[in-house]
């Protein structure tokens, strides 16, 4: 891979992690309070616990479409929110956080590998526009607009200034 391409990939993955447009989420996920994860915050529909797993399902649903062997298309909405407002547990929080991270970190080694070609249909693609970049770009779009959602949902509830 030449040196270009390199840190082309490296700056997607800058942007997959966040830091540049929007903050990263490892920065104030864990200043919520376990208590406060399933609270709705007045006019809104979604709590932070809902948020964050729909930003996980989403971004594990587009990694799987782009390199898992088998695909399957979720149901939308039903399958990308939680069926209740707050995580069950403190070890089913700590799981959906890790699962997180993990699958980020799959998704930027999936990116760096330089056997997946950016512009070319991923696995579960249809056309030529379902690349990888695309897939990727997804990802980002969707992760900070929903990260801004978290963090006014955060200063609401008095976790984070």
């Amino acid at each position: 891979m030449s040196e270009r391409h390199a840190k082309f990939r490296k700056r997607l993955i800058k942007h997959l992690k966040g830091g540049e447009a929007f903050m990263p989420l490892e920065n104030f996920i864990d200043n919520i309070p376990f208590e406060d994860l399933g609270k709705r915050s007045e006019n809104l529909p979604y709590s932070f616990y809902e948020l964050f797993f729909h930003i996980r399902y989403a971004q594990k649903d587009i990694l799987d479409f782009c390199k898992a062997e088998t695909y399957k298309t979720p149901n939308w909405p039903n399958d990308y929110w939680p069926e209740i407002s707050g995580p069950e547990n403190k070890a089913s929080w700590e799981k959906l956080k890790k699962n997180y991270f993990d699958e980020r970190e799959e998704f930027a080694d999936f990116i760096m590998d330089t056997g997946n070609k950016l512009l070319e249909p991923v696995k579960h693609g249809g056309s030529e526009e379902q690349n990888l970049l695309r897939e990727i770009l997804l990802v980002i779009e969707h992760t900070s607009y929903h990260t801004g959602q978290l963090l006014v949902i955060a200063r609401l509830l008095g976790a984070y200034s």
